[in-house]
């Protein structure tokens, strides 16, 4: 960022929605520090934890949910799973509170949800992944959970609970969600309640979710995202100077609205926070598509990423960015050095190999139920053990993923694998969900009922239809065989329009290519809140697979326009 104070959004790229965002104070020998967690929905480990000191340059320190015993998905749909989260700090406990709820039932198509009874996790070591608490589990259902104290000299001293939930009294005749903010008191360390839910806000759009309840001065606030999460997607604030349960008064319109025409869409569901400087910023999500061919804006693939903009205060109502719009170049309040996404070279991440786990920034499809990789079999190597379960599976394959943060990337990395039984198969993926992906590998398979089994070339690509992939073995005639230690190099290439996958050993290559569009359409259970991932995989037939796959060398390298 130059000295005309100007950076540039999204400060954390790749699919992270739902920014929750929490204040360490500084002390006489180190500045505020600031956390923020967003949402992770079917993958695991759940509800990612970031950290800052200077609000533009954001690093992952781990996550919230990270064993099973806090976070166990089986086969829940796409777009289920855990869901936003509230993270605060309370400096006299030096604690940390993140709340969660977790959809395992997720089918709006057929209006079949199961409202989670959500939870909240605690610690207070926020860099130790292992230190989080299991849950503590509230009693109200619903979803977008967030916890408020009121115990700042002037409240009531107690703890209160607010979530999303149907009305339990419908809108007649309208056809509407009827999703809206419930409020009760709870006693925090049993997560029991202690008064009825009320409702604080149902929206004239049939949702208002992602609430936060703060209090500042004379008044409590409370932030809300109304009519979905989509192209309708706004954020509206409310203001009250008895409590949390209101009553609340407008300003009767929503803090502002990114419409569908503009570079940066969808921006809502926020959270507010004062920095170590008493200045106040928010942090939000928010889409920037890109255009199709036909020059419309397409889906975008990235996902909703994490936004920062400033909060200034006019009358007692919050202003978010200076009134403007959400963009991409963001006015901010003083210089900060925004560092580079990527080094001279191009390479924005290449995979630690030297370690004896995984780094942070890998995932899983679901909670595995067993470990599927090795960093130490083969040092130096990523070492993959294929599991009974396919890519298609609704469970949890051996399948090790990756985020896209950029619209011009190429994932790349070499491969070791020789299967010895039919069905056996290794490589490289594109993912979307289970209904929608891309992939290229090396397995052994029986092209028609009269050919016999043979090793060769898998590459799978999506049609635009759920569960309708184009398989294809593209070097099954030139009888091609891989040996054990040949270097197998595997490509996924990005632009804002297509994707391409390449499977090479040295001269002899292929690929498949297809339009982004084809990718990203909306599964026929659940939803499509996540975005696109790099991935490599393995997999058997209804059997584990007992030939391993080595991989090395892998990295993502950001390409000029």
């Amino acid at each position: 960022m130059g000295s005309d104070l100007t950076f540039t959004n999204p400060v954390i790229r790749g699919f992270n929605p739902d920014p929750t965002v929490c204040v360490v104070p500084a002390t006489s020998t180190t500045p505020a520090q600031y956390f923020l967690s967003t949402s992770t929905f079917e993958f695991f480990p759940g509800a990612a934890i970031y950290h800052s000191t200077d609000l533009l340059n954001w690093t992952l320190i781990g996550h919230a949910l990270n064993r099973r015993s806090q976070l166990d998905m089986r086969t829940v749909e796409p777009g289920a799973g855990s869901w936003a989260s509230t993270l605060r700090y309370r400096p006299r406990e030096k604690r940390w509170y993140l709340t969660n709820g977790v959809f395992q039932r997720y089918r709006p198509s057929a209006d079949e949800r199961i409202f989670p009874r959500g939870f909240y996790v605690w610690t207070d070591d926020i860099f130790d992944e292992a230190a989080w608490s299991e849950p503590v589990y509230f009693d109200n259902p619903g979803f977008d959970q967030d916890l408020f104290w009121d115990d700042d000299g002037y409240g009531d001293g107690k703890v209160y609970l607010s979530t999303t939930v149907r009305m339990a009294r419908r809108t007649p005749g309208l056809g509407l969600k009827d999703f809206a903010i419930h409020v009760s008191e709870i006693d925090l360390p049993t997560g029991r309640t202690l008064t009825p839910p009320k409702v604080i806000r149902s929206s004239p759009f049939g949702v208002a979710e992602g609430s936060h309840i703060m209090r500042k001065g004379r008044y409590y606030y409370l932030f809300t995202a109304e009519g979905g999460t989509e192209a309708g997607h706004q954020e509206w604030v409310f203001r009250s100077t008895e409590g949390p349960y209101g009553p609340w008064e407008g300003q009767g319109k929503a803090l502002w609205y990114n419409g569908p025409d503009e570079e940066v869409q969808r921006t809502g569901h926020c959270d507010i926070f004062e920095d170590g400087r008493g200045q106040w910023w928010g942090v939000l999500l928010g889409v920037r598509p890109a255009k199709n061919r036909e020059g419309k804006w397409a889906e975008p693939q990235l996902g909703r990423e994490t936004f920062l903009v400033t909060v200034d205060w006019v009358d007692d109502w919050p202003v978010f960015n200076r009134g403007k719009n959400v963009a991409l170049e963001t006015v901010g309040r003083e210089p900060v050095v925004q560092a580079r996404t990527a080094g001279p070279d191009g390479v924005r991440w290449r995979a630690d190999l030297s370690r004896p786990d995984l780094e942070l920034g890998w995932y899983h499809k679901n909670t595995p139920i067993k470990k599927c990789y090795s960093l130490t079999e083969r040092p130096g190597y990523l070492r993959l053990y294929g599991n009974c379960y396919e890519l298609t599976s609704p469970e949890s394959p051996a399948l090790l993923l990756w985020k896209q943060a950029g619209y011009n990337e190429t994932f790349r990395a070499k491969m070791n694998f020789k299967p010895s039984r039919l069905g056996y198969e290794s490589g490289v993926t594109l993912w979307w969900n289970q209904y929608s992906f891309a992939s290229i590998g090396v397995g052994i398979v029986e092209p028609s009922e009269e050919a016999a089994a043979a090793q060769t070339v898998i590459a799978r690509q999506p049609t635009g239809k759920n569960g309708e992939l184009k398989v294809s073995y593209p070097l099954l005639d030139c009888g091609l065989i891989f040996g054990a230690d040949d270097a197998v190099q595997l490509t996924i290439d990005t632009t804002p329009t297509d994707y391409k996958l390449t499977l090479s050993v040295g001269e002899i290559g292929t690929s498949v290519s297809f339009d982004t569009e084809t990718l990203t359409i909306y599964p026929p259970v659940g939803g499509a809140f996540a975005g696109a991932m790099f991935g490599i995989y393995a997999c058997g037939k209804s059997e584990p697979v007992l030939d391993p796959a080595d991989f090395w060398d892998i990295e993502i390298v950001e390409r000029p326009f």
